[in-house]
């Protein structure tokens, strides 16, 4: 009983995970993190780095649905987001604390690993994204 608490455990607090690559008007990186339902949304202008103290830009944009989280394939001209997109990195995140202007996260995905924040830093879109030393 007690191994299968742990797992539900794990299933509640873990969500999906992704960065997408996008060759829109200009080359970034999508951050998305599964949150209350929806994917939470970071455009990254330079590319996600597994190094620690680094900070990247993450500019956040809309949220997005669930279905969208793996998405790979072109979006046509005219519309909203035009490019191609793959995906880059794919896996879960486990929250270690959230709140409005910091989320500190342990990610596992298949090229980023470890505990990272997310911290508003100005205005309502601008926030920075780094990896912590664990």
């Amino acid at each position: 009983m007690a191994a299968k608490d742990a797992n539900e455990k794990d299933k509640i607090n873990s969500g999906i995970y992704s960065i997408q690559e996008h060759h829109a008007s200009h080359l970034h990186w999508d951050l998305r993190l599964e949150k209350d339902g929806v994917l939470k949304s970071w455009a990254l202008p330079k590319q996600p780095t597994n190094d620690i103290g680094v900070r990247r830009l993450a500019i956040q944009t809309e949220d997005h649905e669930l279905s969208f989280a793996f998405f790979e394939g072109k979006i046509p001209e005219g519309n909203y987001g035009a490019g191609e997109i793959k995906v880059y990195d794919r896996g879960t995140y486990e929250p270690l604390d959230m709140d409005v202007s910091k989320y500190i996260i342990r990610i596992n995905g298949t090229k980023l690993k470890g505990v990272f924040v997310l911290l508003k830093i100005k205005g309502d879109k601008d926030w920075l994204l780094f990896k912590k030393g664990e």
